[in-house]
């Protein structure tokens, strides 16, 4: 039986795969016209496995030849110009080899002489390579693959580039190689390269995307039609909108659903089951997550404009050209939203990002209640969540913190609210034995907790104040989000930075929906600091 593949390349014999047709024969499209692309994606979308089925493809082509070498340069990044060069010679060997070996015959006397004698020390005796290996190909295109790109030495970067571009720019059809497809992490532009210069100005960008929701119905189709065991319809959407359709994330979401939870392959899969799996990716190390969180730990603004993209509805414009959007959104935590905004890429980064940054509470977590009142008294007799108490209690709760939530360490001030309710709700739902996780509506600004608990769904939506009409028009969102949930009622919490805020408690009914709305001060000076 074939499995969801989450370590390394997958193909069709071993894995479930989605065939990204179109995205291949786009791709495909650009290497015939002799285009050099730059193949940009975050790791662990399935780019190595991309260009695999690039390749196969162009060598099943029977309308031209195409002579593919593939090469990784992940091993480079500690080496010399010159050791890089030598080491380099030398797989490029080995891969000519290699398709004379596929194709079942030798390569002439006159080749293999000439491939004995050459030695690659710069750049420059590179491009003198590549320009007498063109005598032999006889008619045939050279399509060269690069993988890992960014991992090049510093000192070889601007040579090789500034030598594929002199071949590209003769505009020949005897140009070698023909077309380039460099693949990597990091878009060239943001190499360590000399900026008075553009040594690779003629790239063809080239964007390797998440699945979308068709491709995730593709993927767990197979499943289906192998096995027999169906996937509910809604299962599919929730797992879709949580991953984002990140390929690691939703085929790991997947291998845990069909192989690690043992449910009987005589049942379907069910929103139980999916609020099961989804606390099991969230919680666990795997490679991708601690990738994520690797990256927003490498610079100490990161936390700042993160919890800003997640807070303020205001939001923060997507801007490539500023370095600190420009870097997280390299590393895929960040995107553009389709209002010029940017959001986070998925609701699983959201919850680990909020995790990350959650603030130690110094003790407070122990003044959540007043005395003889613990969390399983927000429990109904038919143990249904009492919501309306809870949320009550938590804004008692932060009265009674008062100045002493200011001494929560490390995190800003306008996002203490928020990261103590996150906290708050998080601690009740596991001793419970609930479970909670967001859904990023907008993007920006709105903060949506789902929680399940007991074949019940609560909803929390919470923001930061940013004036009357926002809040409002907050409460609109709110219940039109409900509608498509299916669910009566919602909880609406909205933290008050102001010198001068005003605290509200109100239940109104929109759309014959129930809204108990929250707005609660949040102080931000301790007294002997206020005038």
């Amino acid at each position: 039986m074939k499995t969801f593949g989450t370590y390394g390349p997958v193909n069709p014999q071993e894995n479930y795969v989605v065939s990204r047709t179109e995205e291949l024969a786009d791709f495909i499209s650009r290497v015939k016209q002799g285009r050099y692309i730059v193949i940009f994606a975050p790791r662990q979308t399935g780019k190595t496995t991309f260009f695999q089925w690039a390749l196969d493809s162009l060598a099943a082509d029977t309308s031209e030849t195409y002579f593919p070498i593939e090469l990784n340069f992940e091993v480079y990044e500690d080496y010399t110009a010159s050791d890089f060069y030598a080491s380099l010679y030398k797989r490029i060997y080995e891969e000519i080899k290699c398709v004379f070996q596929k194709r079942g015959i030798a390569p002439s006397q006159a080749l293999s002489q000439f491939l004995e004698d050459t030695k690659l020390t710069d750049h420059v005796a590179m491009l003198e390579f590549f320009q007498e290996f063109a005598n032999f190909l006889e008619g045939e295109k050279l399509v060269f693959i690069i993988d890992e790109f960014d991992g090049i030495p510093s000192d070889a970067v601007n040579g090789f580039l500034h030598a594929f571009r002199n071949i590209y720019v003769q505009r020949s059809m005897r140009k070698c190689p023909y077309s380039i497809g460099i693949v990597g992490v990091k878009d060239i532009t943001q190499l360590n390269l000399n900026r008075s210069i553009s040594p690779f100005n003629i790239q063809d960008e080239f964007t390797l995307s998440n699945f979308t929701l068709e491709q995730v119905h593709e993927l767990l189709a197979q499943y289906t039609d192998e096995v027999g065991q169906a996937f509910a319809p809604e299962v599919t959407e929730a797992l879709y909108k949580q991953t984002g359709g990140q390929p690691f994330l939703v085929n790991r979401f997947a291998q845990i659903l069909t192989e690690e939870m043992d449910i009987p392959k005589t049942e379907m899969l069910t929103m139980t089951h999916f609020s099961e799996a989804h606390t099991e990716i969230r919680e666990e190390d795997n490679a991708n997550l601690m990738h994520l969180m690797t990256n927003i730990h490498k610079d100490f603004r990161f936390k700042n404009i993160l919890m800003e993209i997640v807070s303020y509805e205001r939001g923060v414009r997507f801007n490539p050209r500023r370095e600190i959007i420009s870097q997280l959104a390299t590393y895929g935590v960040i995107g553009k939203g389709s209002d010029g905004m940017c959001r986070i890429v998925n609701p699983i980064y959201h919850y680990c990002i909020l995790q990350a940054f959650k603030p130690e509470i110094n003790g407070l977590e122990q003044e959540y209640f007043t005395e003889n009142i613990n969390f399983l008294d927000y429990l109904t007799p038919t143990r249904q969540i009492n919501m309306e108490l809870l949320l009550d209690n938590f804004r008692a709760f932060i009265a009674r913190a008062g100045f002493r939530i200011l001494q929560v360490p490390e995190t800003p001030k306008e996002y203490v609210g928020q990261d103590l309710l996150y906290a708050y709700l998080d601690q009740f739902i596991s001793l419970i034995g609930g479970t909670m996780y967001l859904e990023v509506q907008t993007g920006r600004g709105r903060m949506d907790l789902v929680i399940f608990h007991n074949a019940k769904k609560y909803i929390v939506e919470t923001k930061i104040w940013e004036g009357p009409r926002s809040y409002q028009s907050g409460k609109k969102q709110l219940a039109a989000y409900l509608k498509i949930e299916g669910v009566s009622e919602g909880y609406y919490v909205v933290f008050d930075h102001r010198a001068e805020p005003e605290p509200r408690i109100e239940t109104e009914t929109i759309d014959d929906l129930t809204i108990r709305s929250y707005v609660i001060p949040v102080v931000q000076e301790a007294p002997s600091q206020q005038t």
